[in-house]
């Protein structure tokens, strides 16, 4: 199969007059953004649903159905993750074919939990994105 798109969510102008793209922006900070896009680009090429993710991509559960994760960890015991969305029907809403949608990234203590807080912000951003076709991406 051919590889999926990796994109980024860029917030509409209705939404957010700076049209912020939340999860370049986090890996433009991110000390371990190297692998984080390695594990993107990996996962695109499989493509995402045959990928074997070796605890750097999984699905999530719960209340965070339907959203995956780059999972790294640093030797400094930080975590760092990236929310994602897939996109299959991407041709026709507007991304170019199907695509991996970064939306955000977050990063914790080790061993440490993200709040229903933290996680109702990703579910916002997924909802602002699937608010629009077409769907507001940045390559």
């Amino acid at each position: 199969p051919a590889p999926w798109r990796v994109d980024f969510f860029q917030r509409h102008v209705e939404d957010d007059a700076n049209q912020a793209v939340p999860g370049r922006d986090f890996l433009e900070r991110c000390p371990v953004a190297p692998r984080m896009a390695a594990v993107l680009k990996a996962v695109a090429e499989a493509p995402p649903n045959a990928f074997a993710g070796g605890g750097y991509w999984e699905a999530m559960h719960g209340k965070m159905a339907g959203y995956f994760e780059v999972r790294v960890d640093r030797r400094d015991r930080r975590h760092y993750r990236l929310f994602c969305v897939l996109e299959r029907d991407g041709a026709n809403l507007g991304t170019g074919g199907p695509s991996i949608v970064v939306l955000t990234g977050m990063e914790k203590p080790f061993r440490t939990t993200f709040t229903d807080r933290d996680y109702a912000r990703v579910r916002q951003l997924g909802d602002e994105y699937r608010s629009r076709v077409p769907r507001s991406v940045l390559r």
